[in-house]
């Protein structure tokens, strides 16, 4: 796709074109002089009143210059409607697309192209930057809650899980059973903790990269339930920004989830792999698939194309009931 700049110059002609002013006045002037010389260079007589073949003679000349003034202002006037009609064929969803106004026949027409073009550039800048700061303060809040959770609530459970082991074993046969528990219940809410802390803020993603975090991830999909998570990674990847590294693993947590919660898969594929330069993650589960068409406006949904967006990639999901769930991410490596 061609940037904004490029489609601004494209849409600036090379020579001034006339105003849609001149257009319409040469137009109706075209109307006016076909008339003329047809009354100057034709026998025609009107009397008062007119005859009956007269009148249709009138009928029809004016009919006549009705369609060609009509023919007259749909060539001066179609590209601008087909230009208005392309305007609101622009999806926000896929950023990029530009008009081109080089077809339009007026300065105005040019001018407005140059003027849309613009206004897309500001808006999806806008929409970048209130995305990117929007998801950046969303990750720094997992940061913080999932530190908070492994080293206050995490530390506090350990050393009441160690108390109470210490009281099992010096304790008589009587508390036995509730010691070992709540030594139980201790342990398990300790696990509880630690998993959603690496679900909040991934460390083997900040400490291992991306494959090692992908490849834990699909470890723990795979110990959480029934779904066998099969593992189809490339043997290296080109060096990739801190963000693309989060948004693919966002996505692939995601389809994962979904895949274990709602989709009833037993089994799920995760693929990340470079293809004609463009890193691109997979997600195939063999579920019960989703509704047709999509919902669009899902949470999961909509954050996960949200941070496609951000990172200037596409998210595409196919699915169709009882036929399982393929999501891809595709991601420019010039993007970065």
């Amino acid at each position: 796709m061609a940037s904004g700049k490029d489609e601004e110059r494209r849409s600036r002609p090379s020579g001034a074109k006339p105003s849609l002013l001149w257009w319409v006045y040469l137009g109706n002037a075209a109307v006016l002089l076909a008339a003329f010389l047809l009354l100057v260079f034709t026998p025609i007589e009107i009397d008062a009143p007119p005859t009956l073949g007269q009148l249709l003679l009138l009928v029809a000349g004016l009919t006549a210059t009705l369609a060609l003034n009509l023919l007259l202002m749909r060539w001066v006037l179609g590209p601008l409607l087909h230009f208005t009609a392309l305007m609101g064929a622009i999806d926000p969803d896929s950023p990029g697309r530009r008009l081109d106004g080089t077809s339009l026949r007026s300065k105005e027409g040019v001018a407005m192209a140059r003027a849309f073009n613009s206004m897309l550039d500001r808006l999806e800048r806008a929409r970048h930057e209130a995305s990117r700061t929007a998801l950046a303060a969303q990750e720094g809040e997992r940061l913080r809650v999932a530190r908070e959770l492994h080293d206050e609530v995490g530390q506090s459970l350990t050393a009441a899980m160690i108390r109470a082991e210490h009281s099992l074993e010096t304790s008589g046969s009587s508390s036995e059973d509730d010691l070992r528990e709540v030594v139980e219940t201790l342990r398990e809410s300790l696990d509880d903790v630690r998993r959603i802390a690496r679900e909040l803020r991934p460390e083997a993603l900040d400490d291992l990269g991306l494959i090692n975090a992908l490849i834990a991830l699909c470890s723990r999909v795979g110990d959480q339930g029934s779904l066998a998570v099969r593992r189809n990674f490339a043997g290296k990847l080109p060096p990739l920004s801190p963000e693309i590294e989060l948004v693919v693993y966002r996505v692939a947590q995601e389809g994962l989830t979904n895949a274990l919660r709602h989709a009833n898969a037993s089994q799920a594929t995760l693929a990340l792999e470079v293809v004609e330069n463009q890193l691109r993650l997979s997600v195939i589960d063999d579920g019960v698939g989703m509704p047709t068409p999509l919902p669009p406006d899902t949470v999961g949904i909509a954050g996960m194309r949200e941070r496609a967006l951000l990172i200037g990639g596409q998210l595409r999901i196919d699915s169709n009931p009882g036929a399982g769930t393929e999501l891809r991410l595709t991601v420019p490596l010039d993007a970065q």
